[in-house]
């Protein structure tokens, strides 16, 4: 796993090797291009205007969002990558912060639209994970949703058939949703599967329709 330091070595290149995944339709990174479209399109079609986005990165979604008018808090570790997004999103609110230890002091009493994470949360262990949403859903203003891109599958079988394929591409240290186990805490989820590595998982504030 790359600490801070590592991100901030990698945060020049970080762009142009995600891309080459995705165009390579390979692990880890296949459908990125798709997985952040299906989060814009979501937060564009229902007139979303505060978007807090968990672990920016380089600001590739955000920056999308932010030149179309949406309000960006964001929250990545690593100071390089803010310095990258700050020049793109130079009114963004960027917060160095690492949310692994929860949500920083900064926005525990704002509310939000949406709230993005992507390729990120995988950091967490799975206990970690519904307990961090559990507290991110405080942050929703109402009908609020909050969007989860990352590799993410469908079912454990589908995980391990990854796994085997990928062999020493595979991360053991990355902790990767899967959809039907995640429901069985938030039941009202929708999964949208994007490629045989990636999707989008989709939790409102509210009971969805």
């Amino acid at each position: 796993m790359l600490n801070d330091t590592g991100f901030d070595l990698w945060a020049d290149e970080y762009d142009r090797s995600v891309q080459q995944s995705d165009h390579d339709n390979t692990y880890p990174f296949a459908g990125y291009k798709e997985v952040l479209n299906t989060i814009y399109k979501s937060v564009m079609e229902e007139n979303g205007k505060t978007v807090l986005d968990i672990g920016f990165g380089t600001g590739v979604l955000a920056k999308k969002l932010y030149e179309n008018g949406i309000e960006i808090t964001g929250i990545d570790f690593s100071a390089e990558m803010i310095k990258i997004a700050q020049k793109k999103m130079p009114l963004a609110k960027l917060i160095q912060h690492d949310f692994s230890k929860g949500i920083p002091k900064e926005v525990e009493n704002e509310k939000f639209d949406y709230i993005v994470c992507t390729y990120a949360i995988h950091h967490l262990s799975d206990t970690e994970k519904v307990e961090f949403i559990q507290k991110l859903k405080t942050l929703l203003n109402e009908n609020g949703k909050i969007l989860l891109g990352d590799v993410a599958f469908s079912t454990r079988k589908e995980l391990n058939h990854c796994k085997e394929i990928s062999k020493e591409e595979w991360d053991d240290d990355e902790i990767y949703i899967v959809a039907d186990e995640f429901l069985n805490h938030f039941p009202d989820m929708k999964f949208i599967k994007i490629s045989n590595c990636s999707g989008v998982c989709m939790i409102s504030r509210k009971k969805m329709q």
